[in-house]
């Protein structure tokens, strides 16, 4: 019982993984270890690497059960890194993929090598500061994660990536002012830079940042993020997501989870309302909304049109 109990105790300290070495270490053998896991007793993971422990049940769990198995499998000094590191930061942007990122140095690992379909393996060197741990997976640290991010995404992406940072408080001020020496000289920074201007820790979405961009891009930039409309006692009747402001235009951005339960749907019709009868147009646009570059501004510009004609 006594190998059951150390192996327990290292499973508890790795998120109930362990690799096959720490198994044989503490008393295993091979024969009852493949035994376990032709039972089903344990999982499979990684290569080499197991989970010990019964399903939570959580896929938020389960997608970090093999995080930590891809980078235990992969030595001792390996890290999460990009995505994968961005998603156990809680950073979005990026769409949900099953690859896992994980960086070893030297010639530990050649650079973007996939390994089970599923780990890619790239040959980076970080130092002991760039690193930290998430629910006790090694990973780079938000900053270092962005900077080598934003250098590798396009601009969409990398402005989702720096307005989740800064609008879920991963990044301070100062860390986001680092960055351009952490890119400098390296591929990608020129890009990278002018997506540093763009960003905007107000947005509270990728969708919010796909829209703006949109607007931006077709010549129509709103004046501010989330827009609040008070009425003349002061009392706040809502905030929009972005506003054009002499134009008493506000634009929404819609997304399917926040706004799909029944309670968000009223809630969301009774604010529009009351935007309405305060003066404001409202116009709501959606992830596909996005995906057409002249859809979004085309729209804006119609509605300040209208309002700027109305008024005139």
């Amino acid at each position: 019982m006594e190998r059951e109990s150390v192996l327990g105790r290292i499973a508890g300290e790795q998120g109930g993984v362990v690799t096959r070495e720490q198994a044989l270490r503490v008393g295993f053998s091979r024969h009852e270890i493949d035994n376990l896991l032709t039972s089903g007793r344990w999982r499979r993971l990684a290569r080499a690497t197991y989970a010990v422990r019964p399903s939570s049940g959580s896929a938020t769990r389960e997608r970090h059960c093999a995080i930590r198995a891809a980078v235990l499998s992969s030595g001792p000094e390996a890290h999460a890194v990009l995505a994968t590191a961005a998603e156990l930061h809680g950073i979005a942007g990026l769409p949900r993929t099953p690859a896992i990122h994980v960086a070893l140095p030297g010639d530990a690992a050649r650079p973007a090598r996939v390994r089970d379909r599923v780990v890619v393996l790239h040959q980076f060197e970080h130092a002991a500061g760039d690193l930290t741990s998430v629910d006790g997976i090694p990973v780079t640290v938000p900053v270092r994660t962005l900077a080598d991010l934003i250098r590798r995404e396009r601009r969409y992406a990398a402005v989702a990536l720096l307005d989740s940072a800064l609008n879920r408080g991963k990044l301070s001020e100062d860390e986001f002012g680092s960055i351009p020496a952490l890119i400098a000289g390296r591929r990608g920074a020129v890009a990278a830079r002018t997506y540093l201007a763009e960003a905007n820790g107000a947005a509270q979405s990728p969708l919010e940042t796909r829209t703006r961009l949109r607007c931006v891009d077709g010549g129509v930039p709103p004046d501010a993020l989330q827009v609040e409309v008070r009425d003349t006692d002061g009392y706040l009747l809502g905030i929009g997501d972005m506003g054009w402001r002499a134009a008493r235009v506000i634009a929404e951005a819609d997304g399917r989870e926040p706004h799909s339960a029944p309670d968000a749907l009223f809630d969301d019709r009774r604010r529009q309302n009351r935007l309405a009868n305060a003066g404001w147009a409202v116009l709501r646009f959606t992830w596909p909304d996005t995906l057409r570059p002249d859809y979004i501004p085309e729209v804006v510009r119609q509605a300040l049109t209208a309002r700027i004609t109305r008024r005139s």
